[in-house]
């Protein structure tokens, strides 16, 4: 008997869409192969949906009902009012070494200052270097292992991305400036972009680095990054990453890390009112003594469907892994949170424990928690907790007979929630400018 694969439209659509400019995208020599097999891969198995045990929560398949065709980014010039708007005041004025992309593709004209450059850091266009003979170190970065095989969003990525950045910070470096990565989205018709970064923190060196995902507008778009990170032993780096995009984008968002030896990854990522985000983690540690922490702040508004699935593998002894997530839900609003935490055989002493809070602002918000632990190891401290509520009315009481309007007072409170996971920020300017960005986003609607 023969079974019928039915392909969605937007399945169709990013099939049809690959065959029309496959020819256009950047690299040589192995890279149409890569990204042939990559299309393959995905039209094999097609948008994931909730039968995935992975995708439950966010069927991707139900959701996105229509792909839209690549921007191409050609020309792309930076309108810098738009920009700071997008940004914020104070993240517009961030002292960093900025790196710029509009709509996928690297704008050297708009990016820098970069002071750092040339000691502490080196940074290529990935449009640059796909396919050269000199940087054929990429080709494993586009491999799919471990956890991250047959992962579809990583095989979309790699089939139509069109760039990113590679970023090497020095051995025993520390930069004086956070790198911002800034990727706009400024197309004046609905379109979608892949990028994808490489980035290698060596030995005993430290670093910030900034992921902003903003757009001008808000017109639809559908935006899928990935940011692979391999962090050297005794290195220590603070990883954040904001998604502000609109109300009717999509972000595919996935990062994948490695960390060696008495290595630190502090990893924070914030989520404001998108239509659609699924933020996929990946992290091994591969030496012992090494810790990753994470903190994220999760902003929903109207029908946002916002999901954040992590998979934590101490595949070594002696590791420590911290999550927390803070969800603010309003309207119809749903957010989801999925860690897996896995402790193989042999990872004595490893340490990992999860949580993830969500507060109710609505009836008819929905938060979907599933903590997950695989232990194959018996002298270990592990843990998970989750828990949802709605705001105290005693509270708010307490605060309105003190003079304070109620407006005010339940915005206090759910700064005060959402505050935890920001103030682990460790750079000032940072903590304070998406601090700035939490009490904007309250002021527009509680």
């Amino acid at each position: 008997m023969t079974i019928a694969i039915i392909k969605t439209k937007a399945e169709q659509q990013l099939a049809a869409a690959f065959e029309r400019v496959a020819a256009s995208l950047p690299g040589a020599s192995w890279v149409p192969a890569m990204r042939k097999a990559a299309m393959g891969a995905f039209v094999g198995a097609g948008l994931p949906h909730r039968r995935i045990e992975a995708w439950k929560y966010t069927d991707l398949r139900a959701q996105l009902k229509e792909a839209y065709a690549p921007a191409t980014g050609k020309g792309a010039t930076l309108d810098e009012k738009a920009l700071a708007a997008a940004l914020g005041p104070n993240l517009a004025k961030l002292p960093c070494n900025r790196l710029v992309f509009v709509d996928g593709v690297f704008v050297a004209d708009s990016s820098g200052p970069t002071p750092d450059l040339g000691t502490d850091f080196h940074f290529l266009s990935i449009a640059d270097t796909l396919g050269d003979p000199d940087f054929d170190w990429m080709t494993h970065a586009f491999e799919q292992t471990g956890e991250t095989k047959n992962d579809p969003l990583l095989a979309l990525n790699a089939a139509f991305v069109t760039d990113g950045v590679t970023i090497r910070i020095v051995e025993g470096a520390t930069l004086a400036h956070p790198v911002h990565l800034i990727f706009l989205s400024s197309s004046a018709a609905p379109a979608a972009s892949n990028t994808r970064n490489l980035i290698r923190i060596e030995k005993g060196a430290h670093a910030t680095i900034l992921e902003s995902h903003i757009a001008v507008s808000g017109l639809a778009r559908q935006n899928n990054s990935v940011t692979a990170l391999h962090v050297c032993a005794g290195a220590k780096v603070q990883h954040l990453k904001l998604v502000a995009e609109g109300a009717e984008a999509t972000h595919l968002g996935t990062w994948t890390a490695d960390i060696e030896a008495d290595a630190t990854y502090n990893a924070f990522q914030m989520t404001e009112s998108v239509a659609l985000a699924r933020h996929q983690l990946f992290v091994t540690f591969k030496g012992e003594g090494a810790a990753f922490n994470f903190n994220a702040a999760v902003l929903g508004r109207g029908k946002s469907h916002i999901d954040t699935t992590m998979v934590i593998d101490h595949a070594v002894p002696k590791c420590t892994s911290r999550e927390l997530l803070k969800c603010v839900l309003d309207g119809e609003a749903r957010g989801v949170f999925q860690g897996r935490v896995i402790v193989r055989p042999g990872a004595q002493k490893s340490d990992g424990k999860q949580m993830a809070k969500a507060l109710l602002l609505s009836s008819n918000a929905e938060f979907d928690s599933k903590p997950e632990l695989e232990i194959y190891a018996d002298d270990v401290v592990c843990g998970h907790g989750s828990t949802v509520a709605e705001i105290d009315e005693d509270e708010v009481f307490y605060l309105c007979a003190r003079g304070i309007p109620k407006r005010d007072a339940r915005a206090l409170l759910i700064e005060a929630f959402a505050a935890e996971a920001i103030d682990a920020i460790a750079h000032d300017g940072i903590r304070q400018a998406l601090q700035a960005r939490l009490n904007a986003w309250l002021a527009a609607g509680v």
